[in-house]
């Protein structure tokens, strides 16, 4: 008799675990690849990327066909030119067309946002991340693209980001490969 209560006591654990698990998933940042543009419509977080400006900013248009600039969160890639008080980086290209190339391949990202959503030049500050769910921002820091810039209160990834730069910077990957200094 108690073995049969310690079963059904299992069971119905296990059925509890499963609906969890369940939930987590579908909050996750990974969403349908297969159907990018009914995605899009479906989900108002979905958008279609138009155009790459350099490694931490691009256009995208949302679900109503409105154009919006982003600027990535927590990361600062090498300029592609000089603008105000930032000078051109040799590395700024090779920045732009990392990002570029992984926008091109994958044309619908999902955004998210943090405390602030707007910077002071009016550009939306996101999250971005590909269907698979691969935060953009984490691999650009990752692979040396970029390096970590935080602004707060805009603070979610900080520690994500400082982990993917220690990774970066150990195997001399992207400007760390250039770098003189630790």
């Amino acid at each position: 008799m108690a073995f049969k209560f310690i079963k059904i006591g299992f069971v119905l654990v296990l059925w509890i675990f499963v609906r969890c698990e369940s939930r987590t998933e579908s909050q996750s940042t990974a969403y349908d690849g297969r159907n990018f543009e009914q995605s899009m419509h479906a989900d108002p977080d979905i958008f279609q990327v138009t155009k790459t400006i350099d490694g931490d900013t691009f256009w995208v248009l949302n679900h109503t066909g409105k154009k919006i600039k982003v600027r990535l969160i927590g990361i600062d890639a090498p300029e592609t030119r000089d603008v105000f008080k930032k000078k051109k980086h040799p590395l700024g290209q090779v920045a732009k067309d990392y990002l570029d190339n992984m926008l091109k391949q994958n044309p619908y990202i999902k955004l998210t946002f943090d405390v602030d959503s707007l910077d002071q030049y009016g550009r939306s500050l996101a999250y971005a991340y590909l269907s698979d769910g691969t935060m953009i921002n984490e691999q650009l820091i990752k692979y040396g693209y970029a390096v970590l810039m935080t602004i707060p209160p805009n603070i979610k990834f900080e520690k994500t980001f400082s982990e993917a730069q220690n990774i970066a910077r150990e195997n001399k990957m992207g400007i760390w490969k250039y770098s003189v200094s630790e």
